[in-house]
């Protein structure tokens, strides 16, 4: 048994690039932020994403792109955001 599987922690480790859907993954690359949030902060965003069907991360994303653009400052190189629901099926 893996350290994952222990721990329940889905996905990221280096056996990734075997599965059928690695490719897709490595087409867009996500970077990785540590954030440090107030706690009452966090559970109004989990509150918000649970609301919206969303994951804590996906909403932040969400809401970041979403300052981004209402400012005027989003780069004309950024990926659109990642497609919401289960991944098309293949074969």
């Amino acid at each position: 048994m893996t350290g994952d599987e222990r721990t329940g922690a889905a996905g990221g480790g280096a056996d990734d690039a075997t599965t059928p859907a690695a490719p897709a993954r490595a087409r867009r690359e996500r970077k990785q932020v540590l954030l440090r949030l107030d706690p009452a902060v966090h559970d109004a965003v989990a509150r918000w994403a649970a609301d919206d069907l969303r994951s804590v991360n996906a909403q932040i994303d969400l809401l970041l792109r979403r300052a981004l653009t209402d400012a005027g400052r989003m780069p004309h190189a950024a990926s659109d955001p990642p497609r919401r629901g289960r991944p098309p099926r293949t074969g």
